[in-house]
């Protein structure tokens, strides 16, 4: 798997990145989201990077001009509902993408630590021989993002895959590494510290879906 982490260059990204954590600024849900959005339009500026563009020629108002344009097809798909926000950003440069949403969450069976990942919902379009984007911001133990990963590939086969989390615990990417091909892509805007006992992050930033939507049942 080809690993990009982001931050390790200094940017703005750190900063939103340190906005995103801080818990004097958790109460403001508004501020959070759009932090999110900026964060998703900066991983996918640094992954446009990475994609094939081919040669055209536009029409000014002036006479014309030899420009570049991505040449891929693109679909966006992000986990529900954490994804909603970053999946905005990488939207808002990506606007000719298809998308997909797709629903994964911890079901725990025994109301213990122990948990497993149920998929769910599913509105995707046809990823066969596209680029597929698999957004969602926190990568903990990694088995949801393979979950998704793997009901996907029931659809048919990417041409190329990337995958982009904001915040990423060492386990997490050393269980995408062992589940997922190796011709992978992984965009990671920050790689924290570890799991505690309750397989959360740390120091990451608490629960991304409650701070941008509200807390849930």
């Amino acid at each position: 798997m080809q690993i990009h982490h982001l931050s390790e260059t200094n940017s703005v990204l750190n900063h939103f990145l340190g906005q995103i954590r801080n818990v004097n600024v958790h109460n403001d849900s508004m501020r959070f989201r759009r932090n999110i959005e900026r964060i998703g339009e900066i991983m996918a500026y640094e992954l446009s990077k990475n994609l094939h563009y081919k040669e055209v020629e536009i029409q000014t108002p002036l006479g014309t001009k030899k420009t570049s344009e991505i040449k891929d097809q693109l679909v966006l798909c992000s986990i529900l509902r954490a994804g909603l926000t970053l999946h905005m950003g990488f939207l808002n440069y990506f606007d000719s993408a298809q998308n997909g949403f797709v629903s994964a969450y911890r079901h725990h069976p025994n109301n213990d630590d122990y948990f497993d990942i149920l998929v769910e919902y599913q509105a995707i379009a046809d990823i066969n021989d596209n680029y597929l984007l698999l957004l969602d911001p926190m990568l903990a133990t990694g088995q949801s993002i393979v979950a998704v990963f793997n009901k996907l590939m029931e659809r048919g086969t990417p041409k190329e895959i990337h995958i982009a989390v904001i915040i990423a615990a060492p386990e997490g990417i050393a269980y995408l590494e062992k589940h997922l091909p190796d011709s992978c892509h992984l965009w990671i805007a920050s790689i924290d510290e570890k799991l505690n006992e309750h397989s959360y992050i740390v120091p990451g930033l608490g629960d991304a879906g409650d701070l941008a939507y509200g807390n849930k049942l």
